[in-house]
């Protein structure tokens, strides 16, 4: 895996400031290869994040802006984190609440990308903390396919009921690890 070069040159970063939002909206990307069931999840840039592995995957989510509808949310989300921008319809798997009591609605669609070509945006923070200069990172550093039982260990333990819902929905036994 290596890591992705962030947006294109000229385009702007984000800035993270101000209040934040309790929810946000993403996309649970999936697709069957063979009898299998693989799902997208992103692993998180930045500092923080660097050497997290089991348990620090996501899928790609963002931040609903008040009063804006979780699928658009949903889908401006993935083409920010991903660039890849998508067209079909998305089947809905309910909400979650994460650790810190954020709320996800999430949404699923069935698709393929190639991991290599993905081109998240970046946002900017001082590091290191009380450093006084400011950085910038890839909202997400990586990107890759899983088999069920494995995304189940690499994702926000919060985020596993996605994978269970995603399997009962599309009739695929074994989201969960095997003990």
């Amino acid at each position: 895996m290596k890591p992705f070069e962030g947006m294109c040159a000229g385009e702007e970063s984000q800035v993270i400031s101000g209040p934040r939002s309790a929810s946000s909206a993403g996309i649970l990307m999936y697709r069957r290869v063979g009898p299998s069931l693989e799902v997208l999840l992103v692993h998180p840039g930045g500092p923080y994040w660097r050497r997290k592995e089991d348990g620090a995957w996501s899928i790609p989510k963002g931040e609903m802006n008040a009063d804006e509808d979780a699928e658009v949310a949903a889908r401006r989300e993935f083409t920010e984190e991903t660039g890849v921008a998508l067209a079909g319809p998305l089947e809905p798997l309910g909400e979650i609440r994460q650790r810190g009591g954020k709320r996800v609605v999430a949404f699923a669609v069935e698709g393929d990308v190639d991991v290599q070509t993905i081109k998240s945006n970046t946002f900017e923070i001082e590091w290191p903390p009380k450093g006084g200069r400011m950085q910038t990172f890839p909202e997400i550093d990586r990107a890759e396919w899983f088999d069920l039982p494995l995304a189940h260990a690499k994702i926000l333990q919060s985020q596993r009921p996605l994978l269970d819902r995603l399997a009962e929905r599309v009739g695929q036994p074994g989201a969960r690890r095997a003990p």
